[in-house]
């Protein structure tokens, strides 16, 4: 007869595993929230190319902030990032990186890596020049022909996406028309996957916003309205933040066409020296879905360390 009595031991024991059993079994066919972070491979709008959702930019000042640091320390940033986790390479012909990306990502897996580059059309740059030689302003040559240049210069097969860079005319597709055409044929053989548009005004973002032929758009984009596009058909024009309910409205119109959205100038180009400052920013454009990725110019490996961890806790 006592040994089919039970100690309140026994007995506590035995509940607690059955209502572990039950609890298991409610729960088991819900999948775990997966966590989202800086580093996820994300899809570009309509594009059904992957990058991870944090890029390395090599154009800060117009490169020469990477081109200062010296091959060797580029070359360990560029290994830095990739190792952990960033995929996404921004560069460009007149940042004057190429040929640095090419040596820092020899022995990658190009399958692995998304590589952005532009170039410039002055037609849709109002002909405001100031930019020095091998800017690639000026440069006339047909967009195949560059292409081949730019592939030789980055050491790849193909370039994930090659943007017009730049451009703060309203009507710069009409300025760009032999350019674009150059660009879709280059699609279409392959040489790149996807093309685009860089803007630097306000009326350029709104003529890229309607553009079926606008795969991506690269967007100055931060909350305090620093170096972000206005009305004004001038790259330098200084901005605040009465300027971002606008450029905003216009990544809904990329959204709703299905672009390709990727920010910039999330710090300001560098104005944000309070980290206080860049964490809004990164927090505010992750929390609103503003963009795919974003692409930051980083010139250490702090740099890098702190964009991923601003973004993961935005996210």
């Amino acid at each position: 007869m006592n040994e089919n009595k039970l100690t309140r031991r026994q007995f506590i024991k035995g509940a607690a595993v059955t209502a572990g059993v039950a609890i298991a079994s409610r729960t088991s066919s819900f999948p775990a929230q997966i966590r989202k972070t800086a580093t996820d491979q994300v899809t570009l709008g309509n594009t059904g190319i992957k990058l991870s959702r944090l890029g390395i930019g090599c154009g800060t000042h117009s490169g020469s902030v990477q081109r200062g640091l010296g091959h060797e320390k580029f070359n360990e940033l560029i290994r830095y990032a990739y190792n952990r986790g960033i995929t996404y390479i921004d560069t460009g012909e007149s940042y004057q990186t190429h040929p640095w990306v090419r040596e820092a990502i020899k022995g990658l897996p190009r399958e692995k890596l998304y590589i952005q580059s532009k170039m410039i059309h002055m037609g849709g740059f109002g002909g405001r020049g100031g930019f020095g030689p091998g800017s690639g302003f000026g440069n006339q040559e047909p967009a195949l022909q560059r292409l081949d240049r730019f592939r030789r210069e980055l050491g790849v097969d193909y370039i994930d996406t090659v943007l017009i860079h730049c451009q703060i005319d309203g009507n710069w597709d009409e300025h760009s028309k032999a350019l674009m055409d150059g660009l879709e044929e280059a699609k279409q053989k392959k040489i790149i996957r996807a093309h685009g548009v860089s803007c630097h005004s306000l009326p350029a973002l709104k003529r890229a916003a309607e553009l079926n032929w606008v795969d991506v758009n690269l967007v100055r984009i931060n909350p305090q309205g620093v170096n972000i596009d206005t009305p004004e058909l001038s790259v330098f024009t200084a901005s605040n933040e009465t300027h971002v309910p606008a450029v905003v409205e216009q990544l809904k119109i990329m959204r709703k066409n299905g672009h390709g959205i990727i920010g910039m100038k999330l710090v300001g180009q560098g104005q944000f020296t309070n980290i206080e400052d860049r964490r809004k920013s990164l927090t505010w454009v992750m929390r609103n879905g503003f963009a795919d990725a974003v692409v930051l110019g980083m010139k250490n490996k702090e740099e890098i360390d702190e964009a991923i961890l601003h973004i993961n806790n935005a996210l």
